[in-house]
């Protein structure tokens, strides 16, 4: 059983990352489809796709690499608010990860998004992880 389904995920990518994967495999779950969509919509995951294989069903992330010098799209990934301590911003005092270069993915009321898209609708929430 895990108890932080989130970490194991962004651990997982991390991993992959470290080890020059090309594809990584994760289970599913809603949370984790949204912030694959964000990592593939910002530009840090080549593709992605969701298989309902299962009772849960699974993720597969194509990872992205520069064509010439392979370094990975990916620097870092970094698990924020977990079970034990959670951690909320409202909209005014959001997360800046690397001065406006990374995202910050936030959990708000309206759905999972980042950090821009949520000072721009000017609301809050839990701060999931920081990706640069």
């Amino acid at each position: 059983m895990i108890t932080d389904p989130i970490a194991d995920f962004l651990t997982r990518i991390r991993n992959a990352v470290n080890a020059k994967h090309r594809i990584v495999e994760v289970p599913a779950s809603n949370v984790k489809k949204a912030i694959t969509q964000i990592l593939f919509e910002k530009g840090y995951i080549l593709n992605y796709k969701f298989e309902e294989e299962g009772p849960q069903g699974t993720i597969k992330i194509a990872l992205k690499y520069h064509p010439v010098t392979k370094q990975p799209a990916i620097t870092t990934i970094t698990r924020v608010s977990t079970p034990g301590l959670r951690k909320y911003a409202d909209s005014e005092s959001l997360p800046r990860v690397m001065n406006g270069l990374g995202i910050a993915i936030i959990s708000t009321s309206q759905g999972i998004m980042t950090d821009k898209e949520a000072r721009k609708l000017h609301i809050g929430g839990e701060v999931l992880c920081y990706v640069s």
